[in-house]
């Protein structure tokens, strides 16, 4: 499916939408810009007086007029299985391991039963066997360290973790504001060199 990067005339990202959903923004006059190149022309109807079918070239970035009515700065993104998953890139907090999403768990550090709550700093990917090995106790009571520390994504990291078959033109756009820490940036570094192992983001 096609996915295009919807902003407010600021340029902070509001959605991803569909093909059928920017198709809506062009037709009623709410585009103020866009970004990158064409990536869909939409066919309309024929025009009784040209004889000619309207056309909307939907571009893979665009910018709607008037400002977001919040604030998404403010904004604590959603947490998924899928975004947790990807923000931890698969390793297991435990044994560093890396794990498929399907055998993948979400893990509460803070137990639930001891009152930890399901949010990104009380989550972090886990094996099935660490899972299991920690039981209902704190990393400390098991013995059992963080490789790595848990994070809320900021809303430029968040898009790309929610994001699906991102085009190169719309990860440039939000890779370039992402903080200069975000451990996204090395994944998308090393993505980009398919001839370079991947290296251990959980170390640095």
């Amino acid at each position: 499916m096609l996915h295009i990067l919807k902003l407010d005339l600021g340029g902070i990202p509001q959605s991803w939408v569909n093909a059928e959903e920017a198709t809506k923004h062009y037709a009623e006059g709410s585009i103020s810009w866009t970004l990158g190149k064409p990536i869909a022309v939409m066919r309309g109807g024929i025009s009784r007086n040209t004889g000619k079918q309207s056309l909307i070239e939907l571009h893979s970035i665009f910018a709607t007029k008037g400002a977001a009515r919040i604030n998404l700065f403010e904004v604590i993104p959603a947490i998924t299985k899928s975004k947790l998953y990807r923000r931890d890139q698969g390793f297991c907090a435990y044994c560093a391991h890396h794990v498929s999403e399907l055998d993948s768990e979400a893990e509460h550090i803070i137990p639930a039963s001891r009152g930890g709550s399901y949010s990104w700093m009380n989550l972090v990917i886990s094996c099935r066997a660490c899972n299991q090995k920690k039981g209902n106790r704190t990393p400390e009571r098991a013995g059992m360290s963080l490789m790595y520390a848990p994070y809320i994504p900021s809303l430029y990291e968040d898009m790309i973790l929610k994001g699906r078959h991102i085009l190169a033109d719309q990860m440039e756009f939000l890779t370039a504001n992402l903080p200069k820490n975000s451990r996204l940036i090395q994944k998308i570094a090393v993505s980009k060199n398919h001839d370079s192992p991947l290296s251990d983001p959980l170390r640095s």
